[in-house]
């Protein structure tokens, strides 16, 4: 794994972690503060929860990321349309807690698909509709601009 690889590896780690501070930073910033993130504790803009925020996220890293790696490795170039995933559904999706362990369970595989990478593994290549040519490295990148935007909006005060 080349140093880039790794940086993008390891900020996809990190992700469920983020993901749970800053929804606990902005639970601890309101006056008379649970100690845990509330279920339908809504954002400012008045749209998803933290809750479903991380449902979000567990069904796109379900649904986009591992469908897309799965064809990057069995396809020679596969297509993808856009693709918005609602929310996961599972055992544990009623706290944030447990929608948070479904999405960092998810992207534990991701992260272990990754990792099983050899150096083709990474150059191979797919079309998106939107974003057009992407290699594995341009597809994690995709897929972090969408977790940035969804931690920004649990940690909207």
């Amino acid at each position: 794994m080349t140093p880039e690889q790794r940086e993008l590896r390891d900020a996809l780690a990190a992700v469920p972690d983020r993901a749970a501070s800053a929804a606990l930073a902005r639970a601890a910033s309101r006056p008379g503060s649970p100690a845990r993130v509330a279920p339908d504790d809504a954002t400012a803009s008045g749209e998803w929860s933290a809750r479903e925020v991380a449902l979000h996220l567990a069904a796109v890293e379900g649904e986009v990321w591992h469908t897309r790696l799965a064809a990057l490795a069995t396809e020679t170039f596969p297509h993808w349309a856009w693709v918005e995933p609602d929310l996961w559904s599972g055992l544990g999706d009623g706290t944030f807690e447990g929608a948070l362990a479904a999405f960092a369970a998810a992207r534990a595989l991701t992260i272990a698909r990754l990792d099983l990478l050899d150096p083709a593994g990474w150059t191979r290549q797919g079309r998106h509709d939107t974003y057009g040519i992407l290699d594995v490295a341009a597809l994690l990148r995709v897929a972090l601009d969408h977790d940035e935007n969804h931690i920004a909006q649990i940690a909207a005060a």
